[in-house]
């Protein structure tokens, strides 16, 4: 690339390629910002200039590098057979100390759709080394095809034989009855459904592997998932391939996302601080084990009824090991992605924690800083401005204002690990859990009368 510099007469940035220009041209991004820092505007260009990004379609990206930052420790081996366990807050002592009951509890309203600008995008796959037994490209890709696609569905194929060896066997069809659709991911639709032989409630993401641009990712979400038993991340129940349909069964959280709370209720520090706690104890868990969220947001928190929380989405996930401990992936949504990834620098699994101060914003304010500017100016200012303005801050308590400055540390030296942040003052004035149900309520009350007015 040719020198970058701003040139005062023109009012351009000289030296970016065209294509670069004509993108930054239809931006909202100011002279005086060019100026300030041409080198935040080439990073967001950078980013957004890849032709495999769109607004509208495209979501995915497939640039990164690799190489060593945070000290992680090894993975966690796994010591004895993997269960299920049983949800504490969900038993019947929960209730009864917390006195809440749920049955009948009804299923949750379909969740708000997002702008386009603020959903997640997909990056490479996480994982490199391939331990599938070699398939040949005549085998699984048309004769007098490009070598890209021939490469495609050489990597198709090779997830499907991978997903082959770790779903279960039989029909999901005969054993759960779907009821009703309560949400839309990139990756699939997921639904409510019966199990007819437990009688229990669950959800299931269904997913058409042939119409996913990345398939290896689904396969990433559900080997984490299958790894990662804890009270704060989403329980994998089972799997099932039924020709190129993928079922994912997991735990039904009736109180759904996060994102109806924060966008149609006022959460008070107590709540935001009980939440705040529950996440953390899910990213300790899996950065211990050197695994990386890195789409940590409102709409990948889902809510039990009696105050459960609980994070999901794993597709994004990095799985580190020590000879690979910092990602420069781009990866993750804009507006919840820490200065280190815009930049392009290496990272580790600190992103999470700007993720979640950015996320305690959002439940401030209902969202997240920059949302009503356009996503090129968002990373600009992502980039160059370091940690966001926030708002009123003077009306929060010390120990929020602290909180927060802590996970929006920009020095990834000096932003604390889960764990430290665990031991935040903030944390002691979490409401308890089973506080949680009257705002969850207030939330569904709110959603259905905007669905009778036909707002939704």
């Amino acid at each position: 690339m040719s020198i970058l510099y701003f040139n005062p007469v023109t009012g351009d940035l000289e030296g970016l390629p065209e294509q670069m220009k004509i993108l930054l041209d239809s931006s909202t991004i100011t002279q005086e910002e060019k100026q300030k820092n041409p080198e935040a505007v080439y990073q967001a260009l950078k980013y957004m200039q890849d032709p495999k990004f769109s607004l509208k379609t495209a979501k995915y990206m497939t640039q990164a590098e690799e190489g060593d930052y945070d000290e992680l420790p090894p993975p966690r081996p796994v010591e004895g057979p993997i269960f299920p366990l049983s949800t504490i807050r969900e038993s019947k002592e929960f209730k009864r100390a917390s006195g809440i009951e749920t049955l009948g509890s009804p299923p949750p309203p379909p969740i708000p759709k997002r702008p386009e600008r603020t959903k997640s995008i997909y990056t490479k796959a996480v994982e490199d080394e391939d331990t599938t037994d070699y398939i040949s490209p005549k085998e699984s890709a048309p004769p007098n095809t490009t070598p890209e696609a021939v490469s495609k569905a050489l990597l198709k194929a090779q997830t499907i034989k991978k997903l082959r060896q770790i779903v279960s066997v039989g029909d999901p069809v005969k054993k759960f009855a779907l009821q009703k659709k309560i949400g839309q991911g990139a990756s699939g639709a997921v639904f409510t459904a019966i199990d007819q032989t437990t009688g229990d409630s669950v959800a299931i993401k269904q997913m058409v592997l042939a119409k996913q641009p990345r398939p290896e990712l689904i396969l990433n979400e559900i080997l984490v998932m299958q790894g990662s038993k804890h009270l704060n991340i989403v329980n994998y129940l089972d799997s099932y391939l039924v020709a190129e349909e993928l079922w994912v069964v997991m735990e039904y959280l009736a109180g759904g996302s996060l994102t109806d709370v924060v966008t149609e209720t006022c959460m008070q520090e107590g709540q935001i601080a009980a939440i705040c706690r529950e996440v953390l104890q899910g990213l300790q868990f899996l950065h211990e084990r050197s695994i990386i969220h890195r789409d940590i947001k409102s709409d990948n928190i889902l809510l039990g009824m009696n105050g459960e929380i609980k994070i999901t989405d794993f597709g994004f996930c990095a799985q580190l090991s020590p000879e690979k401990t910092k990602r420069t992936t781009m990866v993750g949504t804009p507006y919840w992605m820490a200065p280190e990834v815009v930049r392009r620098r290496q990272y580790g699994p600190k992103v999470d924690i700007w993720s979640l101060g950015i996320m305690a914003i959002e439940m401030l304010d209902g969202e997240p800083p920059y949302m009503n500017e356009d996503p090129l100016r968002a990373l600009y200012l992502i980039a160059n401005n370091g940690k966001p303005e926030i708002k009123e801050r003077d009306k929060l308590s010390t120990y929020f204002q602290d909180f927060l400055d802590q996970c929006l540390e920009v020095d990834i030296n000096a932003r604390p690990s889960a764990g430290k942040l665990l031991q935040h003052p903030f944390l002691r004035l979490a409401h308890p859990l089973p506080s949680l149900r009257a705002v969850i309520e207030a939330t569904k009350q709110s959603l259905a009368v905007k669905e009778k007015q036909g707002f939704r």
